[in-house]
């Protein structure tokens, strides 16, 4: 997990009461929270469509305001 993925947003969805029991049945019997397997399966489908995205905040290049 990056530093920028420790920064977190809220992303609400809904779901049905069964699917969201067996969800949580299989994530606790795999030994990870609901939220690792959703953030991971976000990755996975970004990457899978070829999407890049930031995972890190930008540094400024060395020199830049040097003058």
């Amino acid at each position: 997990m990056t530093n920028l993925e420790r920064k977190t947003a809220r992303l609400t969805l809904l779901i049905d009461p069964h699917k969201k029991h067996a969800f949580e049945q299989l994530c606790a019997s795999q030994d990870q929270t609901p939220s690792q397997v959703v953030r991971q399966l976000i990755r996975d489908y970004l990457h899978s469509h070829g999407v890049e995205y930031q995972t890190q905040p930008s540094r400024p290049s060395a020199g830049k305001n040097d003058q």
